[in-house]
Parts: C-alpha cells; sequence; structure tokens
C-alpha cells in the first residue's frame, strides 16, 4: 500500500479522486474475499478468552437471505481485538427455532485479521418473508443468538410494515436506552442514518463515559471506537433483535468532511486519504454489510435499495462520499447565490442517477429515501434574515429542485424522506421552495433527534415559536432524544416520535411524545 508521500505525489500529478490513485491505494483489499475461501486447516485455534464480545447483528436483507455478521474480539479495545495475526475458523448455524432444533443452513468462514477478524455470512437460500434465528460458533466459545429475517417476494402485497430509524448516538453525551425501548416494540427493520461513531478524543464531548484515545486516524483506531461503541449492551440487544440498514454520515470518518475536502485547513491531501480509508474499512468491518460493499481504498459502495414487496421501496443514500465543498465556508447563511449553484451536490451524478431511475421504475406504495441530512429549507432567523445550514440540503439547492422536480413530474407516489444527523425531530413538508407555502407539497420528511448526541434535550425549545412563524414547511419541531417508529399499511404511515427521559444515567424511560400521519396519494402531514 503506498504510503503518504507517493499517495500526495499521485495527487499533485492526477488531481482529485483519480481512478488510477483509487486502484493503487485499494490493491491490498483488493484479495480479501478470498481469503475466506482458503482451507480451514490453516487456521488458529479460538483464543481461550470469549470472542463474541461485541455481538451479533444481521442486514441488507433481501427476499432470498441477509447477512450475518459478528467479530472476534476477546479484548475488544486492545490493537487486534486481542487476536492472533491470522485467520480463525467460525462456524455459522441458522434455524426456524431459537433452541436450533430445526436447522435450514450451516456452514464454516474464515475470520481474518485484514478485516480485523470480522465475518460477514451472505445468505442467499431462505425462504421469503420468514423470520429466522441465528449463532456463531469458535472453538469452544458460542455466540448469542440473533434474531432475522428476509424480505417479501418484490411482487407481493403485504398489508403492514414496521420499523424504526435512529442516527447520532454518542457514546460520552449519553446511554442508549432509546435501544431498549426500540427492542420491545417488534420491529421488522431498522434504519441507522449516521453518527454510529464519533471520532472526537476523549473527553471533548462530554463526562457520561469516554472515549477511549485520542481523536482516531489508524485502522485500529478506528476498529477500537467502533468496539467500545459496540459493547454498549442496549445497542447489542437492538442488533440481535432484526435486521439493519446502515448508511454513514461524517462522524464515521471526520467531522462535516466532504468528498476529499477537510473541514480543517492545512491537511496533506495524502494524509487525509490514508485515514479516510482506514474509516472506510473500519466501517465495513463493523456493519452487517454485503461484499459489494467492501472497501476499495477510500471508497466504498454504500448506495443500494430494497423492497418491502410493493408496500415500500427504501432508497438508502449516501451524502458524504459524493458531494461538493459546503458553499458560503459551511457556515450558516442566507440562501444565496453561492447556495443556488447548480454544480453544488450532494449525491454526486451517478448516485443521483441512479436514483432517479429507482423511483421511476418503482411499483411501490411508499417511495422512502433513507438519507442523512435535512432536506426541509428552515431558516433560522437573526439580525441579518434567514440563515439556512450549508452542510444540509439548503447547501445544495438546485440539486434539491432538480430531485423534487422529478418526483413530481414523473409522479412519483408517496416520496417521504427520512433524516437524521440535527438532533432534533422535526416533520417538513416539502416544496421546490419551502419559502413558498403557495406551493404544492410535493414530499414529506420526518427528522428523528439523535439516541444520545447533545445529552438531554428539551421537549419545547425556546425558539419554537419563531421557527413555526417563519417556515410553513414545518409540521413538528422537538429538541429530546430517542427515535422515530413508523407503521406502515397501503393507506397509510405512522410516524411515531418516541422520546427518553434521560441519557445522562442508565434505564431513562421512553414514551411517546408525538405521531403524525400521512395518508396514501397526499405529502400533507397531520397529527395521528
Amino acid at each position: 500500500m503506498p504510503d503518504f508521500a507517493t499517495l500526495d505525489k499521485l495527487l499533485r500529478q492526477d488531481g482529485a479522486f483519480s481512478r488510477r490513485l483509487l486502484l493503487s491505494y485499494g490493491a491490498s483489499l483488493a484479495a480479501i474475499p478470498l481469503l475466506g475461501q482458503r482451507a480451514f486447516g490453516q487456521s488458529e485455534k479460538t483464543p481461550k478468552d470469549y470472542p463474541f464480545t461485541l455481538g451479533v447483528a444481521s442486514g441488507d436483507p433481501d427476499h432470498r437471505g441477509v447477512v450475518l455478521w459478528t467479530r472476534l474480539a476477546p479484548r475488544p479495545l486492545e490493537d487486534g481485538g486481542g487476536m492472533p495475526s491470522r485467520p480463525v475458523e467460525v462456524s455459522w448455524e441458522v434455524a426456524d427455532d431459537e433452541a436450533f432444533r430445526s436447522l435450514v443452513d450451516s456452514g464454516k468462514v474464515l475470520a481474518t485479521p485484514q478485516l480485523g477478524h470480522s465475518v460477514h455470512v451472505e445468505l442467499e437460500s431462505l425462504a421469503p418473508d420468514r423470520w429466522y434465528y441465528y449463532r456463531f460458533r469458535s472453538g469452544d466459545a458460542t455466540s448469542p443468538v440473533g434474531r432475522t429475517r428476509t424480505l417479501p417476494r418484490p411482487d407481493a402485497s403485504p398489508d403492514k410494515l414496521r420499523f424504526a430509524f435512529a442516527s447520532c448516538q454518542n457514546f460520552e453525551q449519553g446511554y442508549f436506552s432509546a435501544y431498549d425501548d426500540m427492542a420491545e416494540q417488534e420491529v421488522d427493520l431498522v434504519f441507522h442514518l449516521g453518527d454510529y461513531i464519533y471520532e472526537y478524543e476523549a473527553g471533548r464531548n462530554g463526562k457520561v463515559r469516554t472515549h477511549q484515545g485520542k481523536e482516531i486516524e489508524s485502522l485500529d483506531q478506528y476498529r477500537a471506537r467502533y468496539a467500545q461503541y459496540k459493547s454498549d449492551p442496549s445497542l447489542q440487544k437492538m442488533h440481535a433483535a432484526c435486521p439493519w440498514f446502515v448508511t454513514w454520515d461524517d462522524h464515521e470518518f471526520d467531522n462535516n468532511y466532504a468528498n476529499l475536502i477537510s473541514e480543517e485547513k492545512g491537511i496533506p491531501a495524502a494524509h487525509f486519504l490514508a485515514r479516510r480509508a482506514n474509516a472506510y474499512q473500519a466501517y465495513y468491518e463493523n456493519m452487517p454489510l454485503r461484499k459489494r460493499s467492501l472497501p476499495q481504498g477510500a471508497h466504498l459502495q454504500l448506495f443500494r435499495k430494497a423492497s418491502f414487496g410493493r408496500l415500500a421501496e427504501f432508497n438508502v443514500l449516501d451524502t458524504r462520499q459524493y458531494r461538493s465543498d459546503q458553499p458560503n465556508r459551511d457556515r450558516k447563511s442566507p440562501l444565496n447565490e453561492e447556495a443556488f449553484r447548480p454544480r453544488n451536490t450532494l449525491l454526486g451524478e451517478r448516485q443521483f442517477d441512479w436514483l432517479t431511475a429507482s423511483l421511476n421504475s418503482s411499483q411501490a406504495t411508499w417511495n422512502v429515501l433513507a438519507q442523512q441530512v435535512m432536506m426541509g429549507m428552515v431558516g433560522f432567523t437573526k439580525d441579518d434574515g434567514q440563515l439556512y445550514s450549508m452542510d444540509q440540503w439548503p447547501g445544495y439547492l438546485a440539486e434539491r429542485e432538480r430531485l423534487l422536480r422529478y418526483i413530481a413530474e414523473r409522479r412519483v407516489p408517496n416520496a417521504v424522506v427520512l433524516t437524521g444527523d440535527i438532533h432534533a425531530n422535526w416533520a417538513n413538508e416539502l416544496r421546490f421552495d419551502d419559502r413558498k407555502s403557495e406551493q404544492a407539497v410535493v414530499a414529506s420528511e420526518f427528522v428523528c433527534t439523535s439516541i444520545s448526541s447533545g445529552g438531554n434535550g428539551v421537549e419545547v425549545p425556546s425558539d419554537t415559536e419563531e421557527l413555526f412563524g417563519s417556515n410553513p414547511c414545518l409540521k413538528f419541531y422537538n429538541r429530546e432524544r430517542g427515535y422515530t417508529l413508523c407503521s406502515l399499511t397501503p393507506e397509510s404511515w405512522i410516524s411515531d416520535y418516541r422520546v427518553v427521559s434521560d441519557v445522562l444515567q442508565p434505564g431513562g424511560a421512553t414514551s411517546s411524545r408525538a405521531k403524525f400521519a400521512l395518508e396514501a396519494g397526499s405529502s400533507l402531514i397531520h397529527r395521528a
């Protein structure tokens, strides 16, 4: 793998994120999938310490299968997780019942040090629309039991779906108690919309719990940070309860980065790119992702879609990896010429074209965009007028309008945007220009608050009246912590904003703060 000096030279010669640099930096990872196919006799015996300290998870289901995940780490906060620098054999089982009396599939795989001794088992021959149980074994150790499911066939007509979505879980700023409540809701799916970890140094963000070490940059540091987060029992419980679809925002790598542009000035290009490759590899290692998402150096394919029969189609987006730099130096600004520049993009051309093609071909009742940053044009009143976040869709207004016009002109039914990032609950009705209440509503947006980031919030923020008075798109605003629970039928959608009483200590109680509904055929949001 090239060193920093070589990478910097390539960058200077080739400009931005060239194909040449991508292939050069990603070459060392290209053969990693083959490592799991070696003869099992080459593996080393499992360490004496219990290796399944990070639990189990499943994700990216379709109607034929799902990804099963675990990572061996008997001493998870150490470099290498306490594992030997050799492959280790892991067996897995899938059953119809929790007691594993009726096995439906099983096999063996090697957990390799090149991928942090993580395991990604892709199942492809399960029955559609079914629940299953799974577990792993390594040596004499058996993992916790996980529960997962397949999706209905694409041409099926399910009568209901229940899922949750969440984001922003800062380990230092609070406990993940919302997941305890989520685990009791019997959801089919979870969507995590980013900021699964925070990269900050120990103590920077709070004192409820403390990160290990400085701001993370090396692969071992990112691995240890994920291990620290995954040690949380509430998070482990929810990962074992059902399959997840995950996407990232910025803190999985570095705050407010934009493609190859750092938030900080003076960062050497080679250093930035190498750190991004470390972050992306650690993300893959610690998430239940398919092999198609195996990172190639500093690139990882994350945008994808899934269909819950004809009831709902989910487009999972990536608004970090391909975006152009935030306009107006990433400061809250008026909607000026910089914010309207046609070349500003959150999605990049390839992802935008993929998304519009997906929306155009969908036969689902509900068409969902699961993404990171708020699409609603919510302005905050200051002395010099209305100011908007340039890190969110208001900084990319030409692309925003282009997407919404596509939805309107192609008559994409029931477009619903799911959003995280902003540490607050919102419900927004989306127009071409949200400042113009006379325009037709094109889509709906539900924004979930943080799991813990920001510590305890407030039910009625001090700026509530002001925001509602100046933003016609706004239908709900709240700054407590929690997640959003969604219940879908062919006729209606209900979003239940569930909030936690206290995240500064374990055991905070979770309750419903507000429910909002959509009727199929209308993007108008009303109280349920």
